[in-house]
């Protein structure tokens, strides 16, 4: 740990192996991975460079900063910037694509594209359910004739974003097919006036849930890291955590019964007990909501009692046993037999897996590992 307050091990052999593990399940489709919000908390350059490596054609980020960080890192491969972007961004960027769904934004890529005496790639977006960004059903004929009338942009792509693919059960598990069907007449009409245009929807969850969503390509975010899209185990589907966080125990006292650790004193000791101190809270991306998980010091899994603050979370570490300050903690990962998953985490957070690496702060340091 050397002078750490906390660590997260980032194995890039998991990204690589996960990547292709994805691009055998989409089957004919090409990978696309998704690298934004700094590679879901891992590091978006170095994540990009395994994916890369593991089979990966293309990459998906959200804003032009993203974007920006990958070039500068000297990654060539193609990039779609998936998010809402100004005039100002699509002209100082380029050598990328850009989602469109409004005519106006179509005229004015024209004019960006015009002005460099090229074309701004674009990908038609369609709203089939989702219900945020994207052309509605009644919207798209409009779309796609500003499109095929602009000078200066071409249409390589048309794509939606599925709201359910990870719901297999309940009373959404049926929307998933529901808007299957709607893009697939959508991208069919569209395809008259963009014959070349290439397809794509599934995220994680829809490529492993059914390979027929596949399209022409796949933008896999959680599974490229080894997180279960379904919130399951992920060993079951073959993925690999990519991400460990590790800690140290800063201290170890003796609490009698009915003594209280923490702010609001929410924990009180039932017995006498010894109270861990581990220098790693909320500022650090270690949810307030997660009092109750358990962390792993000596392969034993030990809960964390009372608030998470800011900068430290304190453990019941029984009345009796062997931990000592400088103790080794395991927040997520392996210790001997026993290991903590982001899933078991987004669990106890009431969250999900997503925001479990997505929160880690960057006083967290990031260790890359083969």
């Amino acid at each position: 740990m050397s002078n750490d307050r906390a660590l997260a091990r980032i194995d890039l052999g998991a990204i690589r192996q996960n990547a292709r593990r994805l691009a055998a399940a989409a089957g004919r489709a090409e990978l696309m991975a998704v690298v934004k919000a700094d590679g879901y908390g891992h590091g978006a350059v170095p994540v990009a460079r395994a994916a890369l490596r593991g089979g990966a054609a293309s990459l998906g980020v959200v804003t032009a900063g993203e974007l920006r960080q990958l070039r500068e890192a000297g990654i060539e491969a193609p990039v779609l910037v998936m998010g809402p972007l100004e005039l100002a961004e699509v002209a100082a960027i380029d050598g990328c694509d850009v989602v469109a769904w409004t005519p106006d934004f179509v005229e004015r890529a024209g004019a960006v594209g015009r002005e460099r005496g090229g074309v701004v790639r674009l990908h038609l977006k369609l709203d089939t359910g989702m219900g945020r960004l994207g052309a509605r059903p009644e919207d798209i004929a409009g779309l796609v004739e500003v499109a095929a009338g602009t000078e200066g942009v071409e249409v390589v792509g048309v794509m939606t974003h599925f709201a359910t693919a990870d719901e297999t059960e309940g009373p959404n598990a049926g929307f998933f097919r529901e808007q299957l069907v709607r893009f697939r007449a959508r991208f069919a009409e569209v395809k008259e006036c963009f014959p070349s245009a290439r397809a794509h929807a599934a995220n994680s969850a829809a490529v492993l849930r059914d390979p027929g969503s596949s399209f022409d390509i796949v933008r896999c975010g959680i599974a490229l890291y080894g997180g279960d899209p379904f919130g399951d185990d992920p060993d079951a589907r073959g993925l690999r955590p990519a991400l460990s966080l590790h800690s140290w125990l800063a201290a170890v006292k003796p609490l009698s019964s009915r003594d209280s650790a923490g702010y609001g004193r929410r924990y009180r000791a039932p017995r006498a007990t010894r109270i861990g101190v581990i220098p790693i809270g909320y500022g650090d991306g270690y949810a307030r909501s997660l009092s109750g998980a358990n962390v792993l010091i000596g392969s034993r899994e030990v809960p964390v009692v009372g608030a998470v603050s800011m900068d430290q979370i304190t453990v019941d570490l029984g009345p009796e046993g062997e931990e000592q300050v400088g103790d080794p903690v395991v927040l997520i990962g392996r210790q001997g037999s026993a290991r903590i998953t982001i899933e078991d985490l987004a669990r106890v957070g009431q969250t999900i897996n997503y925001e479990v690496t997505c929160s880690l702060s960057t006083r967290v340091r990031r260790e890359y590992v083969e």
